[in-house]
């Protein structure tokens, strides 16, 4: 993936690498951010992990996923805590609204030396019933430890980080 920021310069120390595989309605993604973790604000995880707002202010990994041709699409947002959200939007940042058809969204968070791994299973049947074909944005929000944020995405299309132009969703599944 790619790293941008409007406030600061890559972090050059850190990788970021994914997978994404569906099968019919099940989506599997998984995140791997390696390198000098030291120098970046990493949330301690949650006793009981629950739907939060405003996760992205810190690092948090996310995916964008849409319908083609659809104004409407959905973000996901998942703190290294083991907090979650799920919005829909139903065009470009309008709309927005928690997801209610999903009240739980269960992922598994990995923290060795070096490396944070997290791998999300989702059952895309209660967002997008009949399970055409999709088109998604792998992203991530890292937050360095002195406070600057860096965007991370497979492209950046505009001048700016902006994970919900829809030029952006690179993923077609």
């Amino acid at each position: 993936m790619a790293a941008s920021s409007a406030a600061s310069p890559p972090a050059a120390a850190l990788t970021l690498t994914g997978q994404v595989v569906r099968r019919g309605a099940e989506l599997q993604i998984g995140w791997r951010l390696a390198g000098a973790l030291e120098g970046v604000c990493l949330p301690e995880p949650a006793a009981l992990p629950q739907r939060c707002d405003d996760l992205w202010q810190t690092t948090c990994l996310e995916f964008f996923l849409a319908t083609p041709g659809a104004d409407a699409y959905w973000e996901v947002n998942l703190s290294p805590a083991g907090h979650w959200n799920v919005y829909r939007f139903s065009g470009y940042r309008q709309g927005m609204a928690p997801a209610a058809a999903l009240q739980a969204l269960p992922f598994r968070v990995t923290r060795t030396p070096g490396v944070l791994e997290l791998e999300l299973t989702c059952d895309l049947a209660a967002l997008l019933p009949g399970g055409g074909p999709l088109e998604l944005a792998v992203t991530a929000v890292v937050e360095q430890a002195g406070g600057a944020l860096t965007y991370w995405a497979l492209a950046h299309p505009g001048s700016a980080p902006d994970f919900h132009r829809r030029d952006g969703f690179q993923l077609r599944l």
